[in-house]
């Protein structure tokens, strides 16, 4: 049997829990994290993590059937649900849109940053080539909480063209943020609005793109997941 959720408050930086299997899945995942910098994202930091968290091989295959590859998936998730919550609790009214998404990867990024080397052990194992799909749509979830957090509500074409340029960001301030070295991540920040700026002006030229160029694209976008439907799932996250 899997034992109750703990507080949401037992768990350091946690989000609200709206239910008991994703507490435990959140418990279990943090319990491996201080595991993983030894032993990478292994089956041995697994069964380590649920030795400290008091769980047996049934729970653990219980809570994370697909192994390693969902507790990874679990982290990104968590990090999504936490910054989406701290966010939430601060007056973003007054910012203009590239600082209110500035702010969300910077805020995600703090969220982590106690687990900095499972953050490289997880860029690493999701670039492998088994893992390439998992690393795509973690990084699709992670830009849709961004824009949703930023207040973003489109639901036509621009849907996909913010997403797709922030996923470039995403993924360059990440890997900057890993070899940072600087006060405080200072160069990161940096860095960061920097890439912003750059994806707004690439936005507003998009914008002025022919009808004929718009087309096609709107072609490549019917292809990816609906918006609405995306959207719908994502204002159901605590």
């Amino acid at each position: 049997m899997v034992a109750a959720a703990p507080p949401s408050d037992s768990i350091p930086d946690s989000p609200p829990i709206p239910d008991a299997r994703l507490g435990l899945r959140d418990r279990l995942m943090l319990a491996v994290l201080p595991h993983v910098a030894f032993d990478g994202w292994s089956v041995v930091a697994l069964r380590q993590g649920a030795a400290d968290a008091g769980m047996d091989d049934a729970q653990v295959a219980a809570l994370f059937p697909g192994g390693v590859a969902d507790v990874v998936a679990q982290l990104s998730d968590w990090a999504d649900r936490t910054m989406m919550v701290r966010l939430a609790g601060r007056d973003l009214s007054a910012m203009k849109v590239r600082a209110r998404v500035a702010l969300a990867v910077r805020v995600r990024l703090e969220v982590l940053a106690p687990w900095s080397e499972a953050v490289q052990r997880a860029t690493s194992f999701l670039a492998m080539p088994t893992q390439m799909a998992l690393g795509a749509r973690l990084l699709y979830r992670t830009v849709d909480a961004v824009w949703y957090a930023a207040g973003d509500q489109s639901t036509d074409f621009n849907y996909y063209t913010k997403r797709a340029l922030l996923a470039g960001v995403q993924t360059a301030t990440v890997l900057y943020w890993l070899s940072d070295r600087s006060t405080e991540h200072a160069d990161t920040w940096a860095f960061l609005d920097r890439r912003i700026e750059n994806v707004m002006a690439l936005g507003k030229g998009l914008a002025t793109l022919s009808l004929p160029k718009a087309a096609s694209l709107k072609g490549l976008a019917s292809l990816m997941p609906s918006p609405l439907r995306f959207s719908r799932h994502l204002r159901q996250r605590p």
